[in-house]
């Protein structure tokens, strides 16, 4: 027995265990899994009622029953579908209004100043007079949502473009381009990693603002589920949307992640990303 006990224990066992599963995924799940051992210890334990706090078994087998009552898809596609409508509109927005205030002195006069005064605003905090003006349809989630995104994308997009490399306009001026072929082929390439930042951000903060829309007036989407499990005390429910919610971000931020390697393979930072066995 101690032998293999001994066995398991050297680091060629280790290093065999890593071969099998990359370093990397071991340090990403590490801390969910520790924050897991932890819930688990204290329902166990007794120190937190079920009714506040459901097990992690609970919770597992709750979601399980979501799937193959036919409950949890049709939600999830409902609130995947207000996020896609609003991020749209809202990045298209905050693209034309970033674009239009940073490439002319005009344009920052005319915009600037009203979006940082539109910014300040709780954006949340405006769900009545949504409702009142629009209803309690889709509308007004939609447009939360678009609200949300359309200021990240603005202020990252801004910043890139004023930011750009002032010797890369001068090559661009040395090699006879025009101002139009400058914004395109210098100025809107170097600002594209401030816009990539401000998407990461307007869809963060656009899940935030689909869990608040969808908890008021819903009867569709993950936030009507949440909202029906509190009437019923289901916290068990309650626990499977919000880790829904968060997975949804987790997976929509890592999809622009993999677009910005994809599209920034010229930036040094992603070469020696790559290259590197960190």
């Amino acid at each position: 027995m101690s032998a293999s006990v001994s066995a398991f224990s050297t680091p060629t066992a280790i290093r065999r265990l890593g071969s099998f599963v990359p370093a990397t995924l071991l340090r990403r799940v590490a801390v969910p899994l520790s924050i897991i051992a932890v819930w688990y210890w204290l329902t166990a334990c007794g120190y937190v009622d079920s009714q506040t706090m459901p097990t992690p078994l609970a919770v597992v087998q709750s979601f399980w029953s979501l799937i193959i009552t036919g409950q949890l898809w049709p939600n999830l596609l409902i609130s995947l579908q207000r996020v896609v409508l609003g991020l749209s509109f809202g990045v298209a927005t905050g693209t034309i209004l970033g674009l239009t205030a940073s490439l002319s002195r005009a344009g920052e006069d005319a915009i600037d100043s009203s979006v940082q005064m539109a910014r300040t605003l709780p954006h949340l905090a405006l769900i009545p007079l949504m409702i009142l003006w629009f209803g309690i349809g889709e509308t007004p989630k939609i447009i939360m949502i678009a609200l949300g995104s359309v200021f990240p994308i603005y202020l990252n997009l801004f910043s890139a473009v004023r930011g750009a490399d002032r010797k890369l306009l001068e090559s661009a001026s040395i090699l006879g381009l025009s101002h139009a072929e400058t914004i395109w082929h210098v100025i809107l390439p170097a600002a594209l990693p401030g816009f990539l930042v401000g998407l990461r951000q307007a869809l963060g903060i656009s899940w935030i603002s689909l869990v608040v829309a969808e908890q008021i007036n819903a009867s569709s989407g993950i936030g009507y589920l949440v909202m029906n499990a509190r009437d019923f005390l289901r916290t068990d429910i309650i626990f499977d949307g919000l880790i829904v919610y968060a997975l949804l971000g987790l997976a929509t931020d890592q999809a622009v992640r993999a677009l910005e390697r994809h599209l920034l393979v010229w930036r040094p930072s992603i070469i020696s990303a790559k290259g590197s066995s960190i």
